[in-house]
């Protein structure tokens, strides 16, 4: 079972995020290991051409989730040590 599908087969469960949220708007790590949040969808990440190179790289992140955290609903990229299905 690859990660997007244990994501998707997880939709509606809790899950835990043991390591702090990077949000990209400026707003940089969200200092709150241990979220536990709702995971509402998991989708694969499809890359630009221009990246490429990345993209080929075994450490690419390539699966995103989409979360419920603090009562908004955010799209993630995680990997597998990321998250832990509860």
């Amino acid at each position: 079972m690859t990660l997007l599908e244990k994501f998707e087969s997880h939709r509606g469960g809790l899950i835990r995020l043991p390591t702090q949220l990077f949000w990209y708007d400026g707003r940089g790590w969200d200092r709150t290991p241990g979220r536990i949040c709702l995971l509402l969808d998991a989708a694969a990440y499809a890359y630009a051409a221009a990246d490429a190179a990345y993209a080929a790289s075994p450490a690419t992140v390539n699966v995103v989730i989409r979360l419920l955290i603090d009562g908004q609903m955010h799209w993630v990229w995680v990997a597998a040590a990321d998250v832990e299905l509860l």
